[in-house]
């Protein structure tokens, strides 16, 4: 297992801590997902998210209504618009989650070394002694030992307000529990994770569905996260479903939250076209000291494949503070020096009090973690895993960030109507921004044209390094090539945006005929 691979360079390298930190037009290489919510949701709010560095918007379908989440991605088009930065909209399914239902709302306080009952039916009141769940063959599943965890941890960000209990028997539909630490539950809805133990829900839920047929749908998203992924078959499931309902290009992120979507690791990785680990589930089915081993292998796995791998739950403490712990930094630079594409905000964002403040400290780390990574190893070691006879467009794409790197070029610009190019110079890990320029694909329908085009323009800011630059349906030049435009589109749009300055190098990637090509030029300010 490798990961967390640094450069050093003593004393250079200690003397650059006390260093201001660079600004620059783009925050860090890496992505960070925003989710947005009741702190997050106004025009003006999202208008700071984007520009301190928020790429991609999570809409959490755990929470509320559609016609909430649509008031808001509502707000994000303004916002967008405003402020002229594109940002990808993710859906996220809630998948077969299992939640306590206090429906009175009450606080439960529960007191360690007590019993509680936990049951399915719902008609009961919630209390000290009985917790009524959302599902009736819980019983069947677990056995005496096994732990469960019950909280809303994953809405506030702080696991204070969460109960570990102990299986001790069961009773029909009813199982009765150790309480091992005193907690009180506020709230309605508390979730419920039991560690290690398979549960018989589909991960593709009825009421996600009910959610991608019409909100999804109606917003043509870019991203769906499918929730509690366990098998490639919940991917394939999906895709099929996308299908059917005309969403034939959003491209799908496996969720792993447990250990069968741990277990089924690279069968899931081969299928979804990106991968969140959802470290707060897999830090309850898995032993502490098995999370860091389990993170950097993962990475390590999507980077060889060249699909983005998101991180969650960095920095839980920044819901109630302005700073994030020592630990949580060290933790976010580390997940950058393991190779991960994107971080990803919850409760931070959703109802933290400092949601842009998050976004742009998160990214201030992410850039400072960049500066110190090792990208020559971590190019080699993808070389190497290719391996030889390497494809046509392997070899070129990695020969463009070799060339880039060796030029020291600002910039590499790549032309692509899918964004596999962007995507796949991005697997190189190269030091540099991507500048990619997405041409729609031809033989479309004007209407689809221009939809294609936005789709996967906004579908490469979940990708490492890579920023996307959408390309008019038409040449404005009859005399210039569609290539030359692109050329000077993405060259304006470096210069604008400060990352190209006058005799500045680009490397570019194209197409020509069936072959790709990789070009070197010197900026010149016109």
């Amino acid at each position: 297992m490798h990961g967390g691979q640094m450069l050093l360079e003593e004393p250079v390298r200690l003397a650059s801590v006390l260093a201001p930190s660079k600004t620059k037009f783009f925050p860090s290489l890496t992505k960070i997902v925003g989710t947005l919510g009741s702190s997050s949701r106004s025009v003006e709010t999202i208008e700071a998210c984007l520009t301190a560095g928020m790429s991609v918007a999570r809409f959490d379908f755990s929470w509320l209504t559609a016609e909430y989440h649509q008031e808001t991605l509502d707000n994000l088009k303004k916002a967008v618009n405003n402020v002229k930065k594109p940002c990808a909209v993710m859906l996220d399914t809630v998948g077969p989650e299992l939640q306590v239902r206090n429906t009175p709302g009450e606080p439960i306080e529960l007191k360690a070394g007590n019993h509680v009952i936990i049951t399915p039916d719902l008609s009961r009141v919630p209390s000290a002694e009985i917790l009524p769940i959302n599902f009736t063959d819980l019983a069947k599943a677990v056995k005496k030992g096994d732990t469960i965890f019950i909280g809303q941890y994953l809405f506030t960000g702080s696991e204070t307000t969460s109960v570990w209990l102990e299986v001790l028997d069961t009773a029909g539909k009813d199982i009765t529990c150790l309480v091992k630490n005193s907690a009180r539950l506020a709230g309605s809805i508390f979730t419920m994770h039991v560690s290690q133990v398979a549960i018989s829900l589909p991960t593709l839920t009825s009421s996600d569905k009910q959610v991608i047929s019409t909100w999804g749908l109606q917003n043509n998203v870019d991203l769906i996260s499918l929730s509690y992924t366990r098998h490639a078959e919940d991917v394939r499931e999906l895709r099929e479903f996308l299908k059917s309902h005309n969403l034939l290009t959003t491209q799908i992120y496996a969720k792993i939250e447990n250990f069968e979507g741990l277990d089924h690791f690279d069968e899931i990785l081969q299928e979804a076209d990106g991968i969140i680990l959802s470290r707060g589930n897999l830090g309850i089915d898995l032993p502490p000291e098995k999370v860091f081993v389990f993170q950097k292998t993962a990475i390590q796995k999507c980077n060889m494949a060249g699909k983005p791998a998101i991180i969650t739950r960095v920095v839980d403490s920044m819901v109630d503070n302005l700073r994030p712990t020592r630990a949580e930094a060290t933790d976010v630079a580390n997940a950058v020096l393991d190779g991960t594409d994107g971080i990803l905000l919850g409760a931070e964002t959703l109802r933290g009090l400092y949601p842009v403040e998050t976004i742009r400290t998160v990214g201030q780390i992410c850039a400072e973690a960049e500066s110190v990574y090792n990208q020559s190893h971590q190019f080699k070691r993808i070389v190497q895993y290719v391996g030889e006879p390497m494809s046509h467009e392997e070899s070129v794409a990695s020969s463009a960030v070799r060339a880039a790197i060796k030029v020291k070029a600002a910039v590499i610009v790549v032309f692509t109507s899918s964004g596999r190019a962007s995507r796949l110079i991005a697997k190189y890990r190269p030091p540099m921004p991507v500048l990619a320029v997405v041409f729609p694909q031809e033989g479309m329908g004007s209407v689809e044209l221009s939809s294609f085009g936005i789709t996967q323009a906004r579908q490469c800011l979940a990708v490492r390094g890579v920023y996307p630059i959408l390309a008019p349906c038409s040449k404005g030049d009859a005399s210039m090539s569609k290539e030359e435009s692109g050329l000077k589109l993405a060259l304006g749009y470096g210069r604008s945006v400060g990352i190209l300055k006058p005799y500045d190098r680009a490397v570019i990637f194209e197409k020509i005929g069936d072959s790709s090509v990789v070009k070197i030029i010197e900026f010149e300010d016109s």
